[in-house]
């Protein structure tokens, strides 16, 4: 599969076996050619064990502080330590190695230089494997060895600079590609979070369109009546309004407690006399229908056989209690702090399996 990754590896390959390549031209006599090769050997094996090695299981770069969770900057990943080490150590042996072999006289001549731009071709490969200061060790070596070897000015002119010049941009591409990840990961999650609040506005529009319908299909006989007789309601009327504004509060505080069942004991309930109040103050969030009808069950058998004159409903946070009912009645006179609780059940939530 050709991929952009996979043409700059094969560049990277090519390029590194051009410069060693190099190495063999020999337009002079060569002293001690086995360490030439020995040198071009290490250099190559190192440089695509750098390359290419990324062993099964090894862990990821660490993100930079300020990256999202869960977004880790792409690219290549981290580098083995041990080949990090091999590469420092070819940083360090190669340019000594070949200006040895070659002898003084050709240590200037282009089969003896390649190593300057071949350690600053393995650095980038570190650098960009992210082993930045093994990177910047390896060129600090290369330009204390190149130096001693053919002096400061040759060494300029024949390539150091150039391979700082690779690693530079290198390690400033690679930073450039880490900010651009993370700017594309927190873009991705605000778009995320504009699409998930968007859709609960939609679901918030449905579900008043939903209690608006209901309202008037609850109200809207009762309001027609009352506008119908001027506002005079005699006493059945008053009954009905009264049981219409209880059913709203319930479908608006409580419609997961709610079922056909549910509905007509707390409309019995109501039409006894009793004061009911239907709270969800959360704890049903992700029940299934299942589970949720066991509940109202359970909330429709309490209410059949309730006679207290104040009945609350309320949802429970608590890890194994769904619903509270509470029954009070009056004490006494009038209604006080102190009414007696005639009826306390606490509805667990059901075990589904």
């Amino acid at each position: 599969m050709i991929s952009v990754r996979n043409v700059l590896v094969g560049l990277a390959f090519a390029f590194t076996a051009y410069l060693a390549a190099r190495g063999l031209w020999w337009t002079a006599p060569v002293p001690q050619p086995l360490v030439v090769l020995v040198a071009l050997a290490l250099y190559l094996a190192t440089t695509w064990l750098c390359l290419f090695w990324e062993p099964a299981g090894a862990a990821p770069a660490a993100p930079p502080a300020d990256t999202p969770p869960g977004m880790a900057p792409r690219g290549p990943s981290r580098l083995p330590m041990i080949a990090a080490v091999l590469a420092l150590s070819c940083a360090v042996l190669v340019p000594s190695a070949i200006s040895i072999a070659v002898g003084h006289d050709s240590r200037t001549a282009s089969f003896a230089t390649w190593y300057l731009g071949g350690i600053g071709a393995l650095m980038t490969i570190v650098i960009v494997r992210r082993r930045t200061w093994t990177a910047w060790i390896g060129i600090a070596a290369l330009a204390i060895a190149s130096m001693i070897w053919m002096g400061p000015v040759s060494a300029l002119a024949l390539g150091l600079v150039g391979s700082v010049v690779w690693v530079a941009s290198a390690q400033l591409l690679l930073r450039s590609m880490d900010r651009a990840a993370r700017d594309t990961a927190r873009l991705t999650q605000l778009q995320r979070a504009a699409s998930a609040w968007q859709a609960s506005q939609v679901g918030r529009q449905r579900e008043r369109r939903v209690q608006i319908q209901q309202a008037l299909a609850v109200a809207g006989p009762v309001l027609a009546r009352t506008v119908s007789s001027g506002g005079e309601l005699d006493a059945d009327d008053k009954l009905e309004a009264r049981l219409a504004e209880g059913r709203l509060r319930d479908e608006m505080r409580g419609p997961r407690l709610l079922d056909d069942d549910v509905r007509t004991e707390l409309e019995r309930a109501r039409r006894r006399g009793a004061n009911v109040t239907v709270l969800d103050e959360g704890g049903l969030e992700g029940l299934g229908e299942k589970s949720l009808a066991i509940i109202r069950a359970q909330l429709a058998d309490t209410l059949r056989s309730a006679s207290s004159d104040r009945l609350y409903i309320r949802t429970s946070p608590h890890e194994t209690i769904a619903v509270t009912v509470v029954g009070r009645s009056a004490a006494g006179a009038g209604w006080s702090d102190e009414d007696a609780v005639e009826l306390w059940r606490e509805i667990a939530h059901p075990r589904v399996d």
